[in-house]
């Protein structure tokens, strides 16, 4: 059964949900391989693969919402530096992470590779030390 894509993306279509281990940093790591929006010049469709990284506060993004908001953009013209940071704004306004990383890395335009690198520390957050194994 396919789904409509909804109307222009905007924060609404985040729903999140309690973090059910706030007490601890962890990361959750979401790869979304088929992004697609538009070339603001061309009109042509931009190709990107999201990584979005993030250690999540008191909410944790819903994944189909999280689609259905990534779906919102293919008909949606953008730069690839305004989209990324536009994405990374409204999730940080959806569930308020203690840090989040959101790379995208666009697919060859013109001989050209574009990877942008959006991140976000919530005041007072420092990333605990790595964990080392024997």
């Amino acid at each position: 059964m396919s789904m409509p894509a909804p109307g222009a993306p905007t924060p609404a279509l985040l729903e999140t949900f309690a973090n059910p281990n706030p007490e601890r940093d962890y990361t959750i790591r979401i790869r979304i391989p088929e992004f697609t929006c538009l070339c603001p010049k061309t009109g042509q469709p931009d190709f990107a693969v999201l990584q979005l990284d993030y250690v999540p506060e008191a909410r944790c993004v819903e994944l189909k919402a999280l689609k259905q908001y990534i779906w919102a953009y293919r008909d949606q013209g953008a730069f690839h530096e305004a989209v990324t940071n536009r994405i990374a704004a409204d999730l940080v306004a959806a569930c308020a992470p203690r840090a989040l990383r959101l790379s995208a890395e666009f697919n060859v335009r013109g001989g050209i590779y574009t990877t942008v690198v959006v991140e976000h520390r919530a005041p007072g957050w420092a990333a605990p030390a790595p964990l080392h194994l024997p």
